[in-house]
């Protein structure tokens, strides 16, 4: 198992393109059947392929790997395009379930899922804009 340290490069231990592609199509996935995540399903527009890619774009620079959102759209600015959205912890801990259960079938080292995990918890706790005053829990 290769150990994460301050140089670890997220994208390239994750497996590149085709390891984030896997990822984000299995997110989607299951926030599309999943019955317990209908509150963020519902704020996606039917057909998830624009989404689709547009996180994968977001994650690949995030990650590490080429800045492919940045190159089409600019600053990512993620609170700023998500205040449209009514999101408060409900739709923070459906997200992340949906993203949790994708790194856990997707990633076999414990280290980088632990990092993902709460690299995640933290941005998408960000994007809060309702429910403030309720404690973060993780």
């Amino acid at each position: 198992m290769t150990m994460l340290t301050p140089d670890s490069n997220p994208y390239e231990l994750l497996g590149g393109e085709p390891a984030v592609r896997r990822l984000v199509d299995r997110f989607y996935q299951l926030m599309d059947e999943q019955p317990e995540t209908f509150g963020i399903r519902k704020m996606h527009a039917e057909d998830l392929a624009s989404a689709r890619e547009k996180l994968f774009e977001f994650l690949s620079g995030w990650l590490g790997g080429p800045p492919l959102f940045v190159k089409k759209y600019g600053h990512p600015r993620l609170r700023a395009r998500h205040l449209p959205f009514s999101i408060g912890k409900e739709e923070r801990d459906q997200w992340l379930m949906c993203m949790n259960q994708a790194i856990d079938e997707q990633i076999e080292n414990e280290d980088l899922k632990a990092h993902l995990k709460d690299a995640f918890f933290r941005t998408a706790d960000f994007m809060r804009n309702r429910d403030m005053s309720l404690p973060l829990q993780s």
